[in-house]
């Protein structure tokens, strides 16, 4: 037993690097948008419709990438997807024209939506006993987030050293991208070797023991889905948690403008934010396995909403550590945000042999921000002053955070039904036993 909890940590471990090594590159703008924009020689709008692209194939992608899931086994396609994100990091590192840009980021997409995501989130969901699911998901995003943040610390250093002060940003940049592109490069051959395929890939079982058909119709299983009511809650709840969290991607650019800072100050500010990741993930991951995971989750989202409009409006001036005091609040929030609502899955009544699908289902609403809020961002700055499209960005998606914490009140109340209507009563249990 000893051996096998050891194999199934070390294939967790794993995974967890795999996953904070995937997406940085495709989101590079988190720390160096400024750069990015003059090193591809693009406007903001341009950046804007590329990661609207790129959240586009992501939507699109992440139904058929729950029937991947349920059908091949974690190993190849996290290998081949970490392979391909590499290898199209090179081709960017080459600055190229914004029809190849569009290539790029659509490869990006279907790497990273197609082949990976679900695959990962079902291997997790497998992995974790039903007591382990908020530790194993809040582990999975705050070991993701420390990756991450270990790959930004270099990235800075890189950034900072390889280069002079007065260089152009395609030539301080470069390094950047080669470190990025290498890392998924490396990972990907790991991930071939040393991740076992997933036994589930023969005939699987429901979570209530019976066999289950891997033959079975995909318009079926989706009927079956979408007449799951946790299921479209947990989609909705995941949507609002996931724009609370792309807000943070404009952090950035919301120090540099609305406060001043320089492209290397405000770097250096979401960088100390990067920490918060496995801090929040880890700490609320644990928590949730103790608390109510969807009280939990209510309670986060209020707070972050409330910690943007404070950033929006408070009067900091040039108050460098209340900046960064309310940046990191919000990096810690969002950051536990993510590592919670996955684990709201095992609260869903969801046939084991579909858990894939039921992934790509969910992860098709719930990530629909990143294709709406790139443009939601675009035309605000076209229309209003940057600073103030900024703070109408952060206030709006603010208030969605308030009615996701309201609809997590609403499943609360639906699992502790649906668990009392499960759970027999003691004058029950006494008549089964006569």
């Amino acid at each position: 037993m000893i051996a096998s909890r050891a194999r199934r940590y070390g294939q967790f471990a794993i995974i967890v690097v795999a996953a904070g090594a995937i997406y940085p590159l495709m989101y590079l703008r988190q720390n160096f948008e400024i750069s990015v924009l003059e090193a591809l020689r693009i406007t903001a709008s341009d950046l804007g419709e590329l990661y609207s692209l790129l959240g586009f194939v992501f939507a699109v992608a992440y139904l058929p990438s729950g029937w991947l899931a349920d059908r091949y086994p974690p190993r190849l396609l996290m290998a081949c997807a970490l392979a391909a994100v590499g290898l199209l990091g090179f081709w960017f590192s080459t600055y190229p024209s914004l029809f190849e840009l569009r290539l790029i980021f659509l490869g990006w997409g279907l790497a990273g939506g197609l082949c990976f995501w679900a695959s990962l989130i079902k291997a997790v969901n497998l992995l974790a006993g039903p007591r382990e699911q908020g530790r194993f998901f809040g582990v999975l995003d705050g070991g993701r987030g420390l990756v991450e943040a270990l790959l930004a610390s270099i990235a800075v250093l890189l950034f900072r050293s390889l280069s002079a002060p007065g260089d152009h940003a395609a030539v301080r940049l470069a390094p950047v991208i080669h470190m990025y592109a290498a890392a998924a490069l490396v990972i990907a051959v790991l991930v071939f070797l040393l991740v076992e395929n997933d036994p589930d890939h023969a005939p699987s079982v429901s979570r209530r023991g019976h066999p289950t058909p891997r033959g079975g119709r995909l318009l079926a299983e989706l009927g079956l889905l979408v007449r799951i009511p946790e299921l479209w809650l947990l989609a909705v709840v995941m949507m609002i948690g996931q724009a609370l969290f792309w807000v943070t991607y404009s952090i950035s650019a919301f120090l540099q403008v609305n406060f001043g800072l320089s492209a290397l100050a405000a770097g250096s500010v979401v960088l100390t934010k990067l920490w918060m990741r496995p801090v929040g993930g880890i700490t609320i991951g644990f928590l949730g396995d103790w608390l109510s995971k969807e009280l939990l989750l209510a309670w986060l989202l209020a707070l972050a909403s409330t910690s943007l409009i404070a950033i929006c409006f408070a009067d900091l001036g040039g108050n460098m550590p209340a900046i960064v005091g309310i940046v990191l609040v919000i990096g810690y929030l969002t950051y536990a945000i993510k590592g919670l609502y996955w684990a709201l899955l095992d609260h869903c009544p969801v046939p084991r042999h579909i858990v894939g699908l039921a992934i790509g289902l969910v992860s098709f609403v719930g990530y629909l921000p990143d294709v709406l809020l790139p443009l939601y961002d675009g035309f605000l700055s076209r229309q209003y002053p940057r600073a103030v499209s900024f703070q109408i960005y952060f206030t709006s998606i603010a208030l969605c955070g308030y009615l996701g914490a309201v609809l997590c009140l609403v499943f609360w109340r639906r699992s502790r039904h649906r668990h009392a209507a499960l759970v027999p009563t003691a004058s029950e249990s006494a008549t089964e036993t006569q």
